[in-house]
């Protein structure tokens, strides 16, 4: 049987993640419907400056280079917890504020799950 991973989307994700150009946009959403799936995007790494369970999404584009970082070891839902265009160069770790942001949202990321699904994340 095929589970579909709702996405939820913390702060400001979702509005930050629609202000990519639409290339960027369209390859970050289908991206995050392979993570739905359960399987891994096409270019990714870990966050393990945030924890083992977030992920980053690296989105490739001519208006530049673009992150979301998620979280996918909830059983029912995929929480996206920061959109952004990375502005340092290639090979320079993700800014400390989003490290920091991220960290944040995932809090409230656990808090939301616990609340909406009623159960713990596994």
């Amino acid at each position: 049987m095929l589970v579909i991973k709702h996405v939820r989307f913390v702060g400001s994700a979702k509005d930050d993640l629609s202000a990519f150009p639409k290339a960027a946009r369209n390859r970050a959403g289908h991206e995050l419907f392979m993570v739905q799936l359960g399987r891994e995007p096409d270019d990714w790494k870990p966050m393990a400056s945030v924890g083992p369970a977030a992920c980053e999404i690296r989105v490739r584009d001519p208006a530049g280079a673009f992150r979301v970082i998620y979280v996918a070891t909830f059983k029912d839902a995929v929480y996206v917890l920061h959109a952004f265009q990375k502005k340092s160069p290639s090979g320079i770790r993700t800014a400390q504020r989003d490290v920091d942001l991220v960290a944040e949202r995932l809090k409230t990321a656990e808090k939301d799950y616990k609340e909406h699904y009623g159960k713990p994340k596994r």
